[in-house]
């Protein structure tokens, strides 16, 4: 269990079927994420804040996405709406994150023509969660900026 932890961190879920498929019973496995707790190997809000900066920072993804990667690690929408501080407004944060991505990816499309640079451009935000008008004006923005070299 410790290897499979050292790795990154885990959820409760996903402990939970990790063991499940070692064929652990029910009784092992509470009794493992209770030891697990206890010596603060395992936090569910910890590894949510931990998998939110991951896929905001090293691998950017909207928050759309961030909910449902989580949601489906087992993390309660209550807490990925609090670590998601879903008071702000969420299109601009996912506009900045949009913008930052594109602007990179752009570095390798530098030699295409512009309109295929916006299709391509479109195309990879949208694979990262984005929705059209988040990418529209992502793509807008750093084209009309000048980071295109044509």
């Amino acid at each position: 269990m410790l290897r499979y932890l050292t790795r990154r961190p885990r959820s409760v879920k996903e402990i939970h079927d990790y063991l499940l498929g070692k064929k652990a019973t029910d009784e092992i496995i509470l009794q493992i994420i209770k030891k697990l707790h206890e010596q603060k190997f395992q936090d569910d809000i910890e590894f949510a804040k931990w998998w939110i900066e991951q896929r905001s920072k090293i691998k950017p993804k909207s928050d759309l996405i961030i909910r449902i990667e989580l949601a489906q690690k087992g993390i309660a929408k209550e807490v990925v709406a609090t670590l998601l501080h879903r008071d702000r407004d969420d299109k601009v944060s996912d506009l900045v994150k949009a913008k930052q991505i594109a602007e990179k990816k752009l570095r390798t499309l530098h030699a295409l023509p512009k309109r295929e640079q916006y299709q391509r451009l479109g195309a990879f935000l949208s694979r990262r969660g984005f929705d059209f008008e988040t990418s529209k004006r992502a793509i807008d923005d750093i084209l009309e900026r000048g980071y295109n070299r044509d």
